[in-house]
Parts: C-alpha cells; structure tokens; sequence
C-alpha cells in the first residue's frame, strides 16, 4: 500500500511583480539553459553503451524529469496566477504587497513584506498571505493589536508601521 497524501489546497492566485519577474526568470533558465545542456550530456552518455549502469544516463534522466516537471508547474501557474502591480486605495491598512512592522509583548520588532505563496522566503522576510500570520495582520491599521495562532498558544503582536 502507498501512502495517501490528502492533495494540498492550491495557494492564493496572487503574486508581485517582482515574484512574478523571478518566476519567469526561474523558467527561462530551466527551459533555455540547463534543459539543454542536460539534453546534451545524456546524449553523450547514451553513446557509451550500456545503459543500465550508467550513472551519468541515469542521473541525467532524472534531472530531465525534475526539469520537464518544473517547467510544466511554472507554465501552468504563471497562467493562473494575477499580477499586483497597484497600491490599494486605503494605504494606512494592511493589504496584499504591504510592508509591515510589528512588535510582539517583549518589545522585539520584525518586518515583513506580505507577499504570494509562490515568492514567500522567510529569510528575506517574505511571508506568505497564506499564512497565519500574514491572514491575522491582513485588513488591520496602525496600532492594531493583532493575535496570531502559534503552536506553543496564541501570541499578540502590535502593528507599528505600514509601507508599501
């Protein structure tokens, strides 16, 4: 028996301009650099013969169908996805793009831009809409006092700037 993966919910069909940049980059590259080479040194290697203990055929292979399944993830979500190019009418709350600073109870302060699922990187301070905390800070103002579900209880955060 395989194991059953419950399919995942497909993320918000939101992206930045820039996220959006970078996921065409991500798919130029794939399709029109690294596919090609790849094609080519599984070529060289099927010129050897045996194929069955070649690890250069075989890994090549491999990394042709991480390829080609990328590509078909990127063509396909680039169609559906819609670009947020504006700023919304109400600059002084929360929405998709902003640029928000928070402070928790003990006075540490953090920044996140609010972004798509498809472009959030925790490293750079992107946080996904999806979110629970990007869900609990969407619609608030300026000194709101937002709740944030965290597995070790709920944690309270105040709003302290607002950009976009």
């Amino acid at each position: 028996m395989g194991r059953y993966r419950k399919p995942r919910r497909p993320g918000s069909a939101y992206i930045t301009a820039d996220g959006e940049q970078m996921l065409r980059e991500e798919l130029h590259q794939l399709w029109k650099i690294e596919r090609p080479q790849v094609t080519e040194a599984v070529h060289e290697a099927a010129k050897n013969g045996d194929r069955s203990e070649n690890g250069d055929y075989i890994y090549g292979k491999k990394r042709l169908r991480e390829i080609d399944s990328r590509v078909r993830f990127l063509s396909k979500r680039l169609e559906q996805l819609t670009v947020v190019k504006d700023l919304p009418a109400d600059t002084g709350k929360v929405y998709f793009g902003a640029k928000v600073t928070v402070e928790d109870e003990q006075g540490l302060s953090s920044r996140f831009h609010i972004v798509g699922p498809d472009e959030f990187d925790l490293k750079r301070s992107k946080l996904s809409m999806d979110s629970p905390m990007a869900r609990a800070l969407l619609g608030k103002s300026l000194d709101d006092e937002v709740s944030v579900p965290a597995p070790t209880g709920d944690k309270t955060f105040f709003i302290t700037g607002i950009d976009y």
